[in-house]
């Protein structure tokens, strides 16, 4: 990131794809120019982190860095560090180990999902291949552990902790639900552990790392989980957007993949003879699609889905699991950063209006 002459909030705005509403009134810009600058310490950071003396481990390892992100994690922690002494070099490493964290999950999601591209460009293991892929997402992890080994048993076990959770929301995501499991309520716990772990770890870790006080550490970690499966909630609806050029992917490229979501597990709970139909014509699909046939024989029924009161039904959620997270901020002070953590999660829920 480069500095310039514009309005302090602006810059990080444009990178979170957000409106400058996040950022309010002349307190909140001068947090939005800290965070900027700490995000910039950031960046460095996880570029030098990136280069491995291989040459085949080092490009592998810096492709999806270099293809860009939002730094939604970095920024969360250096947020809620202004609660405490604000970007120290405790809270600057630890949004680096927390994003190379997630950096390494991603190489390791693509190749379970099979996806073709990330970040607009061809997934790490399209390129290299299945083995490099993971052992590419290993070194990622690696280099955060130990950048977290500087400061002591709180920050390994933060780490090791969300690490574990991120591993278990991917185990149970591949094996699915089992008999006796809710099918809602399992789902539900996949994202709090493969998404919500993860930002709660960092809203958490700013608290931490920046000498905050501890009572502040329980209400955002709890805040970051709820954000966390709010976002995947509204990712669903978005996936099924008849605008590509907006999302960026074929509309239901989840399902397609056969990949539940939300609003294909309402669906399954409804038992008008519409819905009934639907469920099993998009069952019949995926199937189709995982024996070979093109993915286009789900245009039908997805673009069925997308108007079907099971999607209005995981919006809703979305937005309880928005305001629940709102609502676990009430212990934290008044004033920029709790307004900042608002109002993030509202322009977060705002995505699929």
């Amino acid at each position: 990131m480069t500095s310039g002459p514009a309005t302090p909030g602006t810059r990080l705005a444009s990178r979170l794809g957000f409106s400058d509403r996040i950022f309010l009134g002349p307190g909140a810009r001068r947090v939005a120019s800290r965070i900027e600058a700490g995000l910039d310490l950031v960046e460095a950071g996880i570029a030098e982190e990136v280069k491995v003396a291989d040459s085949i481990a080092d490009a592998a390892a810096r492709y999806l860095y270099e293809a860009g992100g939002k730094r939604i994690r970095p920024v969360l922690t250096l947020l809620t560090a202004q609660l405490g002494d604000g970007g120290t070099a405790a809270v600057i490493d630890v949004a680096k180990a927390l994003e190379l964290t997630h950096l390494g999950s991603l190489y390791h999601d693509d190749v379970m999902d099979g996806a073709d591209t990330r970040r607009g460009v061809p997934a790490a293991h399209a390129v290299w291949g299945n083995n490099v892929a993971i052992l590419t997402g290993d070194i990622l992890f690696s280099r955060a552990s130990q950048i977290m080994s500087r400061y002591g048993d709180r920050a390994m076990r933060l780490q090791a902790d969300t690490f574990e959770r991120l591993v278990l929301g991917q185990l149970r995501e591949t094996v699915g639900a089992q008999p006796g499991d809710d099918p809602i309520d399992f789902y539900i716990q996949v994202l709090a552990d493969k998404t919500g772990s993860l930002i709660a770890a960092a809203t958490q870790g700013g608290a931490i790392f920046s000498n905050a006080p501890a009572e502040f550490e329980e209400p955002l970690r709890v805040y970051g989980e709820k954000v966390g499966v709010a976002f995947q909630l509204l990712d669903d609806v978005i996936d099924l957007s008849a605008d590509a050029e907006e999302t960026g992917k074929v509309p239901g490229t989840d399902l397609r993949a056969g990949v539940p979501t939300m609003p294909s597990l309402l669906l399954k709970t409804s038992t008008a003879p519409d819905d009934v139909d639907l469920a099993r014509r998009i069952d019949e699909g995926v199937a189709r699609i995982a024996e070979g046939a093109d993915s286009s024989v789900l245009d039908g029924p997805l673009a069925e889905l997308r108007d079907n009161d099971a999607t209005a039904q995981t919006l809703t959620l979305a937005r309880t699991w928005t305001a629940d997270a709102v609502a676990a901020l009430a212990p934290l002070p008044k004033g920029t950063v709790r307004d900042a953590l608002t109002r993030f999660a509202e322009t977060l829920a705002d995505r699929s209006s």
